[in-house]
């Protein structure tokens, strides 16, 4: 059985350079790699291009990335609560992509599964449809969309194995499961590491054959975007 195991953060980011794209899983602040977004701030790599469905909040998350400048270009779908993000990008301090956000899976699930390209009807007729290959399907225009390409991907998982399977919880599965396997290097952040053979099988999101490096983080905040709660 290969071991994908690391021993922590720091061994695990090994190699992630300045100027680099890495892919970042969660949704708003579920299922981040929290561990890893503070171990990028302390290495302070700066020049990043970041793939995430948004840019978390503005002092936890890839809001901190973004408080450092350390992020040169965001392909996101949501400016959503981070008002630092939406002021450097209208300052033009920060390059933004915005992409529909049903487009941004499918170009990390295409990535994954090592498909360059694919039409899709979202965005035609938009400025995200300008500067792209536009055909007709069954009496419908499509646009045609690249798969991303990543120097590495950062998912997050509820519980993992030494071989690199792991297993999402709830919601938390997100973005984190079409960018396991979707950029050169993959690098899973788990809560619970257990020995290779422990998982069941059929309960497997991900096998392991999709991620090259595993570590058992150490703390986990958990934050909540927005907390409603109901009067009494």
């Amino acid at each position: 059985m290969i071991s994908r195991k690391v021993n922590n953060v720091q061994e695990a980011l090994e190699g992630i350079q300045d100027g680099m794209t890495i892919m970042l899983g969660g949704f708003g602040l579920c299922g981040i790699p929290e561990n890893s977004i503070a171990e990028l701030v302390r290495k302070n790599v700066t020049d990043l291009t970041c793939i995430s469905n948004n840019a978390g909040v503005d002092d936890f998350g890839l809001g901190l990335l973004l408080q450092k400048k350390q992020i040169k270009k965001m392909i996101s779908s949501y400016v959503g609560e981070n008002a630092e993000f939406e002021r450097q990008m209208l300052s033009g301090e920060l390059e933004v992509e915005l992409t529909p956000q049903g487009t941004l899976a499918e170009k990390c699930r295409a990535a994954q599964a090592g498909i360059p390209a694919f039409f899709t009807p979202a965005g035609y007729g938009t400025e995200v449809a300008e500067g792209k290959e536009v055909r007709e399907f069954n009496g419908k225009m499509h646009v045609l969309e690249h798969a991303y390409k990543a120097d590495f991907s950062i998912v997050k998982a509820w519980k993992g194995d030494e071989a690199g399977n792991l297993i999402f919880k709830g919601t938390a599965r997100n973005f984190n499961a079409p960018m396991a396997g979707a950029a050169k290097i993959t690098i899973a952040e788990v809560e619970e590491l257990v020995p290779a053979g422990t998982l069941n099988p059929n309960e497997i999101h991900i096998p392991g054959i999709m991620v090259n490096r595993i570590f058992q983080g150490e703390k986990f905040e958990k934050r909540i975007e927005q907390r409603t709660v109901r009067q009494k």
